[in-house]
């Protein structure tokens, strides 16, 4: 009887497509059925052939090889997951399987990790496609009722292909030809230049920036204060000798009010989550990474399937989810969510335009709640935070809006503008999902207040008037929320042109929803940025890497561009083998614009202490979670922690402590202020070993913890080509 295999993405999706289609002989690396064969990747099994394949030149880098321009790009098996392919290939050369299902990740990287696996198995049998948002169980009978033609997205995968080969050309090249021009190791590519010389352009706007003194004027009378404005409505003063005689003139004057205005007012949801922007709610609220924020999305959505599929860049859903909300609004239907529920389901649940639009949805529609109701006891505090967000913002736009009604003031002394504003609330609508309110502070001088009845003509009298000093401040510095701000719209972040602007917003920016956390960890792992607090600053090596980086490349408009062909590509507009002569001819001129470069690279940071291997001074660097020592010898890789934040708690003040040296000498530091503890390491660990007893939910949770970080580390095209390469 023939067969038909089902090739998903990682081992969890495909041990939940195994149960929905009822396979149940599990042999390890796959499980069958009478009618299917479920296997899976685990990210990518096969990627390009790094540079020494090609070439035994290569192995060596030296200027004189560069540009590296392989007549046909090749593939090889990844060696980590060098197993897992080989089961795959002999499930998809059986001679009772006759058709293939793809049923990787709905979107341009799924179809990579797909296609690549089938190409260089050499596999051809027919080919049908699994598209779905969610994992659930009726999700994925559906899909599987209504499965779509390989042939459908060729051009996506096209597009991907390019994206993979246009990254190797030009950043493997630039990569090389900057390391060895400047005996240092420094990479560059097409986001990751770019989104570094937005930082570092912000640091030195920061350094050069000069503060201003201003002034503003605040008269207090018996119910409510005023704030004097000019003719456009303009609290700061920036003239103290004009302020200080402003302000004696309405001390001495009469006050009049001249308007008072009443105006009803609707305040609206916030549209439904895409992944950039619950990533920058997560950091904002909880300070997380925009890579944590992924993984847990990724967790939520393969394996409590209570979540839809995270990588989106919509915040809309399509018309035909408007006849799943009751299920959805059911599932999530606990707690104080209850309430709410109850009152939506009570009446007709209609889609408008405010979340629900077709044209504005292509791969795949926002973040929603599935129709699968959560066992909360199995989430950590940190994925039911994720869960929670997501639930409100659901919540939030099926509500009514807020309503409440804004009064403005407008009062007169000595020919001199005075405004007063003030609200009160008509109806909390979808704000009382949000008691714990974390808006955006305004930054407007003019303060609303609780404002008593007034009157056109009244008069006033002026109790005190006080003149208050500020100082202008410098553009904030970047954390990683901003960031992907910046990198989603990075031409309300640095000045571009109008057309080069109309470009970047057509084209959604710098990388894609999908690819951004990683160009971000990716930076933080090269050591050109660090962090402090929660702010992001470059490092000398990231100041010096931007001067030396070819102009074009470091350019937000460039990968915008690239962007916007690969989407044309996707939808087979442009030719993918026109993309790729560009991108050759482009590698060629940046290799170029490298080696006629007279610039210099200088390393800041080298210890006294020799590296143990090879003999050459080691270099200190911060990493996001503590400071180690690495050697600058990019063929070495010798590194050793100096200190590293750890998970272990302070017995005394529970705080995260600090581990710092190496062997016999290892000691945990407390991180608080005002806590002294520090024990040596063996001290410290035998805690732990005391009758034997361990808190059995918390190994749990960390070795959960341990193995999704270990799966999501596979899911890079590049880990093996860059593996050496991060320092």
């Amino acid at each position: 009887m023939s067969k038909i295999l089902v090739l998903a993405e990682k081992p969890s999706v495909g041990r939940e497509l195994a149960k929905v289609l009822k396979c149940n002989n599990n042999k390890g690396s796959y499980i069958e059925g009478s009618k299917y064969i479920v296997t899976w990747a685990m990210g990518h099994l096969v990627g390009l052939m790094d540079p020494e394949g090609y070439d035994n030149k290569y192995k060596e880098w030296k200027m004189d090889t560069l540009p590296m321009l392989p007549k046909h790009m090749k593939l090889t098996v990844l060696k980590k997951t060098g197993k897992q392919y080989n089961e795959v290939k002999k499930q998809l050369l059986r001679e009772d399987v006759n058709e293939i299902v793809i049923a990787t990740d709905a979107g341009r990287e799924g179809e990579l990790v797909a296609r690549w696996i089938l190409e260089k198995s050499g596999v051809k049998k027919p080919l049908k496609r699994l598209w779905i948002s969610s994992q659930t169980q009726k999700a994925i009978l559906d899909g599987f009722n209504n499965l779509r033609s390989g042939k459908e997205y060729e051009n996506l995968y096209h597009a991907a292909v390019c994206r993979a080969e246009a990254d190797w050309l030009v950043g493997l090249n630039v990569t090389r030809a900057l390391t060895c021009k400047y005996n240092a190791q420094l990479n560059a590519g097409r986001v990751q230049s770019p989104t570094l010389s937005m930082i570092v352009q912000r640091e030195e706007e920061i350094r050069t920036f000069k503060p201003k003194n201003y002034y503003t004027i605040h008269i207090k009378t018996d119910n409510y204060n005023l704030t004097w404005v000019n003719k456009d409505n303009n609290s700061r003063i920036f003239d103290e000798e004009f302020s200080k005689k402003l302000a004696v003139k309405l001390k001495s004057g009469s006050g009049k009010i001249i308007k008072v205005d009443e105006t009803e007012k609707k305040k609206y949801s916030p549209a439904l989550y895409d992944l950039t922007e619950l990533q920058r709610d997560c950091n904002k609220i909880y300070g997380f990474s925009a890579k944590q924020t992924l993984n847990i999305m990724q967790r939520l959505y393969e394996n409590y399937k209570v979540l839809t599929y995270p990588r989106t860049d919509s915040r809309y859903v399509t018309t035909d989810i408007v006849a799943t909300i009751p299920d959805r609004l059911r599932a999530v239907s606990f707690g104080n969510y209850s309430t709410v529920t109850k009152e939506l389901l009570s009446k007709k649940i209609t889609g408008n335009k405010s979340f629900v639009d077709n044209s504005k949805v292509t791969d795949h529609h926002a973040i929603i709640p599935t129709e699968e109701r959560a066992n909360l006891m199995h989430f950590s505090s940190d994925e039911r935070r994720v869960y929670e967000l997501v639930i409100k913002r659901f919540l939030s736009v099926l509500l009514p809006p807020y309503e409440y009604i804004q009064t403005t003031i407008e009062a007169e002394i000595s020919d001199e503008k005075l405004i007063a504003k003030g609200s009160y609330e008509i109806s909390k609508g979808f704000k009382k999902l949000y008691q714990d309110n974390n808006e955006e502070k305004s930054g407007d001088e003019i303060k609303e207040q609780s404002l008593p009845k007034v009157n056109k003509d009244d008069t006033f009298t002026v109790k005190d008037v006080d003149l208050k000093r500020g100082e202008t401040k410098p553009p904030a510095r970047f954390n990683e929320g901003t960031l992907l701000s910046a990198m989603e719209n990075p031409q309300k972040f640095i000045s571009v042109g109008k057309e080069a602007a109309k470009t970047l917003n057509e084209t959604g920016g710098l990388g894609t929803v999908a690819t951004r956390a990683d160009i971000i960890e990716k930076l933080f792992n090269s050591f050109v940025i660090e962090m402090k607090g929660k702010d992001i600053y470059p490092t000398s090596k990231g100041k010096q890497l931007i001067e030396l980086v070819p102009k074009e490349l470091k350019s937000p408009l460039l990968t915008a561009k690239w962007e916007g062909q690969l989407e044309e590509i996707s939808r087979g507009k442009i030719n993918p083998h026109t993309f790729t002569s560009e991108m050759r001819n482009y590698a060629t001129a940046l290799v170029q614009d490298v080696k006629m470069s007279n610039d210099k690279f200088k390393h800041d940071n080298v210890t006294g202490k020799k590296c143990p291997d090879c003999g050459k001074y080691l270099l200190q660097v911060k990493g996001k979670n503590g400071t180690m020592n690495v050697c600058q010898d990019r063929e070495c890789g010798y590194r050793e922690n100096v200190a590293r934040l750890t998970n272990a708690k302070c017995p005394e003040c529970k705080r995260r402590l600090e581990l710092r040296g190496q062997g016999d000498g290892k000691i945990y530091i407390c991180t608080g202020a005002t806590c002294n503890f520090r024990e040596k390491a063996s001290v410290f660990e035998k805690r732990f070993d005391k009758k034997g007893k361990v808190d059995k939910r918390e190994v749990n949770n960390i070795m959960r913890k341990m193995k999704k970080e270990a799966e999501n580390d596979m899911n890079n095209p590049f880990a093996d080509l860059l593996k050496n390469f991060n320092k």
